[in-house]
């Protein structure tokens, strides 16, 4: 028969006690339910566990028995399951881990790293650029803490999401480029030559899907995975690209490369941060998600 352990708070209240009715006002309860449940220690153990004398219920040798480890039990409950110990980011030597494009890693992990290193100096972090079909399997293991960037597949219930702030797009050129206007029109766009990012992160579909439906076909010279190779190439060629802006703005402050406006409205996207309802009220996870609110949100 198994042994009902919420039935031991019972024993050690009586036996502190000495009687049933204190007992039963010590933990909240009636008192006929605190007889019933000493009626239950009883067959269960076998034993009549507590005998009523003239100084009150006082314990049989082996009810006495059952103190000592009965208070071990409800200790270790008390500090390692019920007690919500608070994180502590000045102390913690845990690893991060993100889910980032690399446009993610240029615009989000200069100052995050500034602020760990300032908040939380013995942590580490982990970048990961995951495909967008792995990336809710990954939140939901705990593989990876939070997801930031635009992922508009990460909707199910199990997810929660976090808005940031909002992205739009912007052509990139060569400063040294015979074009000079800021805004460049759509004969010019379309004589060009092109390269085209083709990255992991899902926000550079919205420029492609934009011009599939309006039936806008650029003469592409270049396609790519990678961003960081853009600037590089921009900068020594007279090809234009397409990228979000604080892309292009963090590349136009490094090397021979400036700003355009492209000839058509290209939707906005919403950046956010994302987590598997597991880690909502995870300290370490809470912390994360402040700092990155803080850091970034609007």
């Amino acid at each position: 028969m198994e042994f009902d352990l919420n039935l031991l708070p019972v024993a050690l209240a009586i036996y502190e006690e000495r009687s049933v009715s204190r007992a039963a006002q010590k933990l909240g309860m009636s008192q006929p339910t605190v007889s019933v449940a000493l009626n239950k220690l009883r067959v269960a153990l076998g034993d009549p566990l507590f005998v009523r004398t003239s100084h009150g219920m006082e314990p049989t040798p082996r009810a006495a028995s059952l103190i000592t480890p009965t208070k071990d039990i409800l200790q270790r409950i008390n500090a390692e399951v019920l007690s919500s110990t608070a994180f502590d980011p000045a102390v913690t030597t845990r690893k991060f881990t993100f889910a980032l494009s690399d446009i993610g890693e240029m615009t989000i992990l200069p100052k995050l790293m500034e602020r760990f290193g300032a908040e939380a100096p013995f942590a580490s972090v982990s970048s990961l650029n995951l495909p967008p079909e792995e990336i809710s399997a990954a939140l939901e293991s705990g593989e990876i803490d939070l997801a930031i960037g635009y992922f508009p597949d990460l909707k199910h219930r199990n997810f929660f999401q976090q808005r940031l702030f909002s992205h739009s797009f912007i052509c990139l050129l060569n400063a040294s480029h015979p074009l000079k206007q800021n805004r460049i029109s759509m004969k010019e766009f379309l004589k060009l030559g092109h390269a085209v990012i083709k990255a992991e992160g899902r926000s550079q579909e919205l420029v492609e899907q934009l011009l599939e439906k309006k039936k806008i076909q650029r003469r592409i010279v270049l396609s790519t995975p990678h961003y960081m190779t853009i600037p590089f190439i921009i900068a020594s060629t007279e090809l234009i690209v397409t990228v979000p802006y604080a892309v292009g703005e963090s590349f136009a402050k490094l090397t021979n490369i400036r700003l355009v406006e492209p000839p058509l409205e290209i939707p906005h996207f919403d950046l956010k941060q994302h987590w598997h309802r597991r880690f909502n009220k995870d300290g370490p996870n809470m912390w994360l998600r402040s700092i990155i609110v803080e850091l970034f949100g609007e």
